[in-house]
This record gives C-alpha cells, structure tokens and sequence, in this order.
C-alpha cells in the first residue's frame, strides 16, 4: 500500500510541476503582435536589472532642512519627504499616476502643489496637498494640460499654464493654492511654448518666456494688475535663445541665460533702465545651463554643460568672482535650489555608476552630502562600465562626438554594437546612469554607441541648426559615418549592429533602417516618427508650430514634398532587417497612428516586425508593469536577431 501511495505522489508531482507556468502573462492593458511568448527564464534572469531606482529632488522645505524628492516604489514615481541625509524616504502620494512635479510653497510649511498625469497623456493637471490632514485638492480644470509654475515670494500666489480655452496655446493662470476660486487667466496668448519663469519681488510683475524654438525666445513683463505685457529682449535678424532668467533682488533687472552674440549659453544681467547686458562667463565656452540666485540676492549658484559633464560653480555678482567646486564626483546635475537659509543648494546627480540621486552642497563650507542611495537590484555598479568619448569625421568633414561603453574584458573578441541615438532632436546624450542597458553589456557582452548627431543640443547654436528643414538628411549621414567607423575599430564587430532609440531618435532608427539596411543586423523603435508630415499633421496642437520651425512646415508645398521624399514609411520597401516598434496609446507628442502605420507596411512587405503597444501610457512606458514587459521583450528580440 505504502508503495502506491509513493507513486500515487511522484505522480502527482510531476503533474503539478507540469502544470506550473513556464511563461510570462503580459498585463492586459498590452496590445502585442508579432511577439512571441515571453518565457519565465528571461523573467529571471533580467530580473535584478528592472529593479534600479532613482530620487529627483524637487523642493526645499521652506523653514526646515527637509526636502521633497520623487522615487518609485511601486509601479510610478511618487512624492517622498526626507528629513536628512540618507534619512527614511517618507511617501506622501500614493497615486496610479506619474506625479510630474513638486513644490512648497516657500512661506508656508502646511502645503506643497504637485502636478499628475494622466494616463501617460501629458494632460497634467496640479492639485494641492495639505500636510496636516493629507486632503488633496484639485486646483486646475482636471482636462487641459497645465504646467506648475513658480510661486510669488510672499507665498500668497501660484502662476502656471494651461490650455483649457482652446486646447492649443498656453494661457496664463494665477491662483491662491489655499482658495481655488481665485483661479484667473492673467494672459491670453497665442502659441504653445509660453511659461512663466518668476514673480517680482515686490509682486507687482511676472517675468514670462515665450519659446518659438530652441535657437529662438523672448522675454516679457506681465504687468498683473492691468495683465499688459512688455517685450524685454528685443527682436534681432539672427535669432537668440533666452533660457532661464530670475528677478534680481531688487528688480531693477534680471539674471538670465542667453546665447546672444555668443555660440553658447552665456549668465548675464539684464539692467531694466539701461537696457544693457552685463556677462559673467565668457571665458568658458560651453552652455550655461542651470542657476538660481540665493535668497539675498548676493550670489548665483550654477553649472556648465562641458563635453556632457556638469560643472559646479558660485558666482558673486558684485564682483563677478567664479568659485568652482571640485569636490563633487563627475555626473550631471540638474534642478539647481537654494534653500531659504542661504547657505545648502539641493540638486540631482547622475553618473554611469551611479543612479540619479539627490544631494545637497554647503556653499560657505563646500560640504557635499548625499540625501539618497537608490536600490540598484543588488547589483555592483563599481563593476559597471565607464564611457569612453568618441569622435569621428562625417560626409562633410565635420567631427560628430559620442559616448562608447565596452562590456567586461571577460568578452573577448568583437562585440555586438547597439548605436542608440538620442531624442529631441534638440537634446543630447550625456554620460548618465544606464539603468537596463548595462543587462546588454555586462551579460551579453555587447558594446553601445550613444551618438550626438548634428542637431544635439550642447555644442553651440551653429550645431544645433545643422540638421533644420531640407537639412535633415544630413544628420542621416552622420550615423552612416559612425556606421564605417565601426568597421575601422577591430574591437567592434561591423556585421553585428542594431540601431535603436525614442521620439526623435526613434525617427532616425527608421531612417537608418531604409537608408542603410545593408549596414545594420536589426532596429528597435521607440516611440519613433515614420512621416514627418504626418507627425506634424497630429501632434498635439500645442506643439505643433514649435515642431514645424526645426522639421519644416508641411503646409509649404515644397516643403511637404521634401519630407514626403525622405520619410521612413514611404521609403519602407528598402526595409530589409526586423524591426520591433514600441509605441504608448496616449501619446500626445509622437501619435500611435505614426507606429501602427509603419508596422501594417512592413507586414505587407513581409518583414519581421514586433509590436507592442501600452493602452495606459504615452511618450514612452513608465509604469514598471509595462516597462519590465518592454525589457524583456527587447532582450528577446536582440538575442534572436542581433546576437544569433
């Protein structure tokens, strides 16, 4: 008897064991095609690199040394309190939503403002959280996109932008956090790319930007009693950039960033009565990029862009001394505060072996103190691999710079390349934390190339127009140019190649992928334009003339015919590699039909092609459920057709 029970179990085993899931059950709000099931092997062994976490600081506490910061723990970043450094992560939003931002307010401890998606739309919309009772209120129309502007320095008012009377331009709001009925526009305007930049001191004024392109902005005065405005940078032939700018203390001018008759971003003051310039750094040449001037007006805490790495320095504005600060690790900084005790600067820092973290400087004693560690999936990122900067001669002669990363020295031979090619295009990639590429470097041994194509931000103005209008094949070339210089490095193998990246870079992976389909193993869209027409036809409106200026308008019937000519969906015959293409449902920026288009063409043409699609996300996945699927799904089709 006991020996047919013993059977009757093993039996019994076997079946449970058979009966146990052997793969992956996506999430249901994932639509996928062509993308087979993803076994639970995978799931294990990627495992620990979907579980980095990172910290972004966002606001000082207005009386003591505490901050706000946004991490994740669970599916999408939320609002945290930290208390000190490297204190308890106190979570204060517990929301399905990505909150977009948070600020207290800088006279009154009882309540901050955040700002939350919805549904990966963009559609933000800014609610205030009281501290004492944790109500959380609604301040804006909850169906418009709305941006969190500053407050006022008394702490009584908040500016931000919405969209809510037509869906296009960005209106000025004014509000009482504490009274959402005093909810008024204060400026109507026309276009997308107005935002209020600060209050003056005595708030009589708010200083606004109005964007038409990233080589072009202007500055104006709102008077908010009689809601007039007053242009202060005046209209040149050449077109200037004006980024950041501040009231100074005692409002006979501002402090501002601007790359008026320079090639790069220079700190300066603007002198209301004389209507003359004053700059600080014109001896370094590379972008300003970040300031904020101290609670006494005295001083101006900043960084420069150099060759991708921030660099700290204090200025002193009566008399234009620059301390630098070079105790603090080389990353890149971003969100420059002071607090109100005029002494500690709060920041995020980023590094390739270090995720974003938050930190704070002591600017009278040079202290640098880390406020968070964030999990990187118990993995060893002194182990992680360092970049090496890259430059290589294009079609024109012209030298195009990136970034390599080389697996461990444990892979011998020629490694796999992946070139991931940045968004924007205005932007540039710089030497942060990979996150869940180092999977692809450190366990499959292959080596990345993050180029910074003519037309990335970082480089001077020059640069950045170079791939404007009936330019933009140039920047094509550029990645052909890379494409040889690959076959020249014998630790790369040129038969071996995939090219990938999101948004705009995404547009140049489908480019890449029907100029030069000879050259490469694969390609992995992100997010990606496959018709600039069609693009600018559907962006959201908001965006669309600010869009136009760097791709060219496609109301321009010549124009129109030479975006027809070059875009990847009607070039897509000379589509010869498997392509997967990742798109979010709700994406305002770069629509599905710009994804589903490309995807039924290549299926007529009888190429490979992946597709997934997330009903709840937009410009790219950010809830952990959908992103995690994306990995996996990404490190199947790179050992199916790249590594094979």
């Amino acid at each position: 008897m006991k020996k047919y029970i013993f059977l009757f179990l093993i039996i019994l085993f076997n079946f449970t064991l058979s009966q146990q899931p052997t793969y992956l059950t996506p999430p249901e709000n994932l639509v996928i095609d062509g993308i087979p099931s993803i076994p639970l092997t995978i799931v294990e062994q990627v495992g620990r690199y979907t579980e980095f976490r990172s910290a972004v600081f966002q606001s000082w506490h207005p009386e003591r040394k505490e901050m706000l910061i946004l991490t994740r723990f669970a599916e999408t970043p939320q609002v945290h309190l930290i208390k000190f450094p490297g204190g308890a992560r106190t979570q204060l939003t517990f929301l399905n939503e990505r909150i977009g931002g948070a600020i207290f307010n800088p006279q009154n401890s009882d309540y901050f403002v955040f700002s939350k998606d919805i549904g990966g739309g963009e559609w933000f919309q800014n609610y205030r959280f009281d501290l004492n009772t944790g109500t959380i209120t609604l301040l804006t129309d909850g169906k418009s996109k709305n941006t969190l502007g500053p407050f006022s320095k008394d702490g009584k008012y908040m500016t931000y932008t919405s969209t809510r009377r037509n869906g296009k331009d960005t209106d000025l709001y004014i509000v009482e956090p504490q009274n959402p009925a005093t909810d008024k526009l204060i400026l109507e305007v026309e276009g997308g790319g107005w935002e209020p930049l600060d209050f003056s001191n005595d708030g009589k004024y708010l200083l606004v930007k109005n964007g038409i392109s990233i080589n072009e902005s202007y500055l104006y005065l709102v008077n908010l009693n009689t809601g007039e405005k007053e242009l202060i940078t005046e209209k040149k032939d050449e077109k200037v950039a004006y980024m950041s700018a501040q009231f100074s203390k005692d409002d006979k001018g501002i402090f501002l960033t601007t790359d008026l008759n320079s090639e790069f971003l220079r700190l300066a003051y603007y002198d209301f009565k004389t209507k003359a310039y004053k700059f600080f750094t014109s001896d370094i040449n590379w972008d300003v990029e970040d300031f904020d001037l101290s609670p006494d007006g005295k001083s101006i805490i900043f960084t420069t862009n150099e060759d991708g790495i921030s660099i700290v320095r204090l200025l002193n504005v009566e008399t234009g001394k620059v301390k630098k600060f070079d105790n603090i690790p080389i990353g890149v900084i971003s969100g420059l505060k002071w607090h109100n005790n005029g002494k500690d600067i709060g920041f995020s820092m980023s590094s390739a072996r270090s995720a974003t973290d938050v930190y704070s400087l002591d600017v009278k004693t040079g202290k640098l103190e880390r406020w968070t560690e964030s999990e990187t999936g118990g993995l060893n990122v002194k182990n992680f691999s360092q970049p090496e900067l890259i430059k290589w001669k294009s079609f024109d002669g012209r030298t195009i710079t990136g970034f390599l990363y080389m697996p461990p020295e444990k892979y011998t031979g020629k490694k796999p390349v992946i070139i991931n090619i940045h968004g924007g295009p205005e932007s540039q990639f710089r030497p942060t934390f990979l996150g869940r590429n180092n999977y692809y470097l450190n366990e499959l041994g292959i080596a990345i190339i993050f180029p910074n194509i003519r037309g990335s931000s970082g480089y001077g103005k020059t640069f950045l127009k170079l791939d404007n209008g009936y330019l933009r094949e140039d920047s094509y070339k550029d990645i052909d140019a890379l494409l040889e210089w690959i076959k020249t490095q014998p630790q790369l193998d040129s038969d071996r190649i995939m090219i990938t990246g999101g948004s705009y870079g995404g547009h140049m992976t489908l480019a890449v992928a029907t100029y030069y389909p000879e050259k490469i193993r694969c390609a992995v869209d992100i997010v990606g334009i496959s018709n600039l027409v069609t693009f600018l036809e559907n962006t959201e409106s908001y965006r669309r003339d600010l869009r136009r200026v760097e791709y060219g308008d496609e109301r321009d019937p010549e124009m129109r015919k030479f975006l027809e000519k070059i875009a990847p969906l009607n070039n897509a015959h000379k589509i010869t590699k498997p392509m997967f293409i990742v798109q979010g449902k709700n994406d305002p920026r770069v629509p599905a039909s710009e994804a589903e288009q490309m995807v039924e063409v290549l299926k007529k043409n009888n190429i490979p092609v992946w597709y997934l699609l997330a009903k709840d996300e937009g410009h790219g996945f950010v809830k952990k459920k959908n992103a995690d699927f994306q990995f996996y799904s990404t490190v199947m089709f790179i050992k199916e057709y790249l590594l094979k």
